[in-house]
């Protein structure tokens, strides 16, 4: 096992799938990430040196991820709505903020924009 960040993740698991555990990590982030530390794509993690696993550690918490990305985000929505901007309110409603079609299909688009808003 390969503790992260306060994660452990099984030495056969792909890097390139574990950084994208990760909150705020997708694949383009962490394809950056293993280019920038000169690790190939297809490595595993028990092929990396307990060096190369700190460093990965070190860029990792540099990054805004996990709790800070979505308190950031709670934030930015909770400014929105303290502001009475459109955005605010039509995320305070449950609705689509951007420009969806909400004449029909409102369940839809309320179950795919559903982000903590109340708060």
């Amino acid at each position: 096992m390969v503790f992260i960040l306060g994660f452990n993740f099984p030495e056969e698991r792909l890097v390139l799938k574990t950084l994208q555990h990760f909150y705020g990590v997708g694949p383009q982030v962490s394809r950056h990430l293993l280019a920038r530390l000169h690790i190939h794509p297809t490595a595993r993690l028990g092929s990396l040196n307990s060096q190369t696993v700190l460093d990965i550690t070190a860029e990792l918490s540099s990054m805004k991820i996990e709790n800070d990305l979505r308190r950031e985000l709670r934030e930015n929505i909770k400014r929105l709505r303290d502001m009475g901007a459109y955005r605010g309110r039509r995320h305070a409603m449950g609705l689509p903020v951007r420009g969806q079609r909400t004449r029909t299909q409102t369940a839809t688009a309320g179950k795919f924009n559903r982000v903590e808003r109340l708060g």
